[in-house]
């Protein structure tokens, strides 16, 4: 769960490796982006950002005016410590939600394999707790980054009072130029992170590929929901 300064590689060029962001997305990206957050729910937190509910239907992170938040690098869970989670230094062995997942037919999410967001504060002062606000765990959360949109699940939350954190295979759907790491995030604080609210946002089961192998065929596997979600915002 660190994150170490990285140098942008923007500049290179980057592979597009996402979906395209949909024009009520990216019109809301935009507007919300300039502003700052009116309906705050809680924060600023340690990096700045604040848990927002100025999206009717979702719970966003957001920074000041100009700001989302960034990308830390997350490798707890199963094979902590494999990929480019080898290096990291405070992969924790398991993930929140850990016993329903073990219901998948899965011993508990892979952070090399499943994009999973790092949602909610927990045991810290501010704290946030998703649920208590209509997100349910292990369901289908959307990332904007680096002009494309992406789809992950609620897989996890953080104990101190650190935000924009995601599983290493989200991060390199997202900057997969960037050489992230287990000790190496995003820090440009322009990734915007949603949670949907409401029951019909859970895969469940049967929803998702969750004996995937690659990232790529997980995130797929939940394109269908997470476009009905968007869609709605």
């Amino acid at each position: 769960m660190r994150s170490t300064t990285v140098l942008s590689l923007a500049a290179l060029g980057s592979v597009v490796n996402g979906f395209a962001l949909p024009a009520k997305l990216k019109t809301l990206y935009d507007q919300h982006k300039s502003g700052t957050c009116s309906k705050k729910l809680a924060g600023p937190f340690s990096g700045g950002a604040s848990y927002c509910g100025d999206i009717n239907g979702a719970i966003f992170l957001k920074g000041s005016s100009g700001n989302y938040d960034n990308m830390d690098i997350d490798c707890d869970g199963a094979n902590r410590t494999g990929g480019a989670c080898a290096n990291d230094p405070s992969g924790q062995g398991e993930t929140a939600f850990k016993d329903t997942v073990a219901t998948y037919g899965i011993s508990d999410l892979d952070a090399n394999v499943h994009p999973y967001i790092v949602f909610g504060n927990e045991g810290a002062s501010p704290s946030f707790n998703p649920q208590a606000h209509g997100i349910k765990p292990l369901s289908v959360m959307a990332v904007v980054c680096n002009g494309q949109l992406h789809y992950g699940i609620w897989g996890d939350t953080n104990g101190f009072t650190s935000t924009g954190e995601a599983a290493i295979s989200m991060g390199n759907l997202c900057f997969p130029n960037e050489g992230l790491t287990g000790d190496n995030g995003h820090d440009p604080k322009d990734v915007l992170y949603i949670a949907f609210t409401g029951a019909d946002t859970v895969p469940g089961k049967s929803g998702a590929n969750w004996k995937a192998k690659k990232a790529s065929d997980f995130e797929n596997s939940i394109k269908a929901l997470g476009d009905k979600l968007v869609a709605r915002l």
